[in-house]
């Protein structure tokens, strides 16, 4: 199975028998069979006809519009899911104060470690560079993170140790390359712009996740309610961020597969990846993505896609049936 990324201006999809066929100018420039397409993102202002869109609906493809920068725009979804006694005991456990705060705790502490993880594994690499007070600042809140606390406190201890966790990633970005802090709506340097791209498409597959597994996107453990914002998501996508998309982006740029030169400051503000540079972030991320490794977390051959569904099954069990939640940790 495979992602379908669709990003040419102005480009019209249309359905042909089983397959999609992708217009630009009104010349045939590619087709795509649809049982071969897991998920379809499409990226500012594509075309899809009704015929195109009925074809994904009956072929279950998950279907996410971004706008031409990432922000997530929108989902297509054939019906919600009929998996109503998960949805029942979601609204139960999220009312249960005590429930709630250990899943959030479990998953703030999981993210700490992962960001030490990152740390580390950089020294490995490069012995010369070291961030010993980030890192014992990190260890701190992970051994506060050892004990109960309630929502708001463990929020507050979440971006603390975010804050001190960039303050080390962004030295360690080589050559002229600089990022001071998280920037976003709209980033304001080519670090920040591949962070927040890598963001949305993470995001958009924890939605798809979440929801397909039978949960209401928008409740959540961590975060807090808020109209409009998918929480639940946004919990799952905490596991994943600095394993996915910190290294990715990461390796990306000190690799020099990105440049500063592949991307463009707006007159309103941001900067903003240049069309061949996003489309190469695009396979990178979906690479990473699809590559299968041997995992500590759950003991087998899986990939980063895979894991996402395993871990909201995870909080399903966790959910219906009570016990102690085990989020992904970044691997060593």
């Amino acid at each position: 199975m495979s992602s379908l990324y669709l990003l040419e201006q102005g480009a019209v999809v249309r359905q042909e028998s089983e397959r999609l066929i992708i217009y630009r100018d009104g010349a045939r420039v590619a087709d795509v069979p649809l049982l071969k397409l897991e998920r379809v993102v499409v990226f500012g202002h594509v075309h899809l006809t009704t015929g195109a869109i009925s074809a994904l609906l009956r072929h279950g493809v998950d279907t996410t519009f971004l706008s031409w920068h990432g922000r997530l725009k929108g989902r297509l979804v054939a019906l919600e899911s009929k998996n109503i006694p998960l949805r029942v005991a979601q609204y139960e456990r999220a009312r249960d104060e005590a429930f709630a705060s250990e899943v959030a705790r479990r998953i703030v502490r999981a993210k700490v470690q992962s960001a030490l993880r990152v740390i580390a594994r950089y020294h490995r690499n490069h012995p010369e560079w070291s961030a010993p007070e980030e890192t014992q600042e990190l260890e701190r809140v992970l051994d506060a993170l050892g004990r109960p606390h309630t929502l708001s406190s463990l929020r507050g201890l979440e971006g603390q140790a975010a804050a001190v966790y960039f303050q080390a990633y962004g030295r360690m970005f080589r050559r002229s390359l600089r990022f001071q802090k998280r920037s976003r709506r709209p980033p304001q340097d080519p670090i920040n712009a591949a962070l927040s791209l890598g963001y949305s498409l993470l995001f958009s597959e924890a939605i798809a996740v979440v929801a397909a597994i039978g949960f209401d996107p928008y409740l959540g453990f961590f975060h807090a309610p808020e109209y409009g914002r998918c929480s639940l998501a946004l919990d799952l996508m905490e596991e994943f961020r600095a394993a996915v998309v910190d290294r990715l982006v990461l390796m990306l740029f000190n690799m020099e597969v990105l440049l500063p030169e592949h991307f463009t400051a707006a007159e309103n503000g941001g900067v903003w990846f240049s069309p061949d540079a996003k489309k190469r972030f695009l396979q990178e991320y979906e690479n990473t993505m699809r590559r299968v490794f041997i995992s500590k977390h759950v003991g087998h051959r899986t990939s980063f896609r895979r894991l996402l569904l395993e871990q909201a099954e995870r909080l399903a069990r966790v959910v219906q049936s009570g016990g102690g939640y085990e989020p992904y940790v970044a691997e060593p």
